[in-house]
């Protein structure tokens, strides 16, 4: 787990650079928490000889994220590179991840710097236009505030208020709407706050820089847990919609032995015990994955 020393080193969206330093698998701790799958030579078979040449699969993925994926002590972990492990083992090759920015990485994707990208994407059809997506995991959008929400926050309320979301993500689009909704009643803009890290989002909130952020239900759950509830969720979370993993498009069978990879883990229960073990709601969990499902 992530270190509760300071909580600057806390992360809850997607978007951050690095030096590399969480390039590499899952630490051993980590790794011996789950079930190591066995190759499935037909799942296998369906991977493209170009991506498996040198035996790996590059990820591309924004290390900022916690649970989903993070660093700890210099090894990336979390929830998605667990999964992401499990899917390589059914596939008989490594998983070697790439720290990046949040709003690149697709980009990355398509220009043949990463092999596929696993960083909490949430399927939509802006993105679909571009990428293939497998869906491996179901999310909202929650709104954090400090504890006892000292601002009475609400989301009818955010007129005129300082509100952090991390660049890239479905919650700009969203928070920016909001925005315009908000000054077309006459009423002030949100102050929306943008950041490239999520850890600077959850900084920007707990030093009391901003009154609210928007991110992924998982991840806001996690930044209360991890901040001894210095953080709390405003009601439920809503636009609950599913995680993607993403592949370059007109890649033949790749996006099927990525889909079929999930499904099995699925089916012999080393999913569920993944998400057990990253504590992520089982109402999250989904029983069917799906190629570029409709968003």
């Amino acid at each position: 787990m992530l270190p509760a020393v300071a909580l600057a080193g806390l992360t809850v969206a997607c978007g951050a650079s690095g030096n590399g330093s969480g390039s590499g698998t899952a630490s051993s701790s980590a790794a011996a928490a789950v079930p190591s799958p066995v190759k499935d030579d037909k799942l296998a078979a369906l991977v493209p000889d170009a991506v498996k040449a040198d035996g790996k699969i590059v990820v591309g993925q924004d290390q900022t994220y916690p649970p989903n994926e993070f660093v700890d002590n210099g090894t990336v972990t979390g929830f998605d590179v667990d999964l992401g492990n499990a899917i390589g083992e059914k596939l008989g090759v490594k998983m070697e991840y790439q720290n990046a920015a949040f709003s690149g990485i697709l980009a990355g994707l398509g220009s043949g710097q990463y092999e596929l990208a696993m960083s909490s994407f949430t399927i939509n059809a802006e993105r679909l236009q571009t990428v293939d997506m497998v869906s491996y995991y179901s999310a909202g959008t929650s709104l954090g505030v400090l504890k006892g929400n000292p601002d009475g926050i609400t989301l009818d309320n955010l007129c005129g208020k300082n509100v952090a979301v991390q660049q890239g993500t479905v919650q700009v689009d969203d928070v920016t709407k909001r925005s315009d909704d908000c000054t077309k009643a006459g009423k002030p803009a949100i102050n929306v706050q943008q950041f490239q890290a999520q850890t600077d989002v959850n900084l920007q909130l707990t030093t009391k820089r901003s009154q609210a952020m928007l991110a992924d239900s998982p991840v806001v759950d996690y930044a209360v847990k991890q901040t001894g509830d210095a953080v709390e969720v405003v009601g439920q979370p809503y636009d609950t919609a599913p995680y993607g993993i993403a592949l370059k498009k007109d890649q033949g069978s790749y996006s099927q032995a990525i889909q079929g990879a999930v499904q099995a883990l699925i089916d012999d229960g080393t999913y569920g015990k993944i998400l057990a073990k990253w504590g992520l709601s089982t109402s999250g969990a989904i029983t069917k994955s799906e190629i570029n499902p409709a968003s």
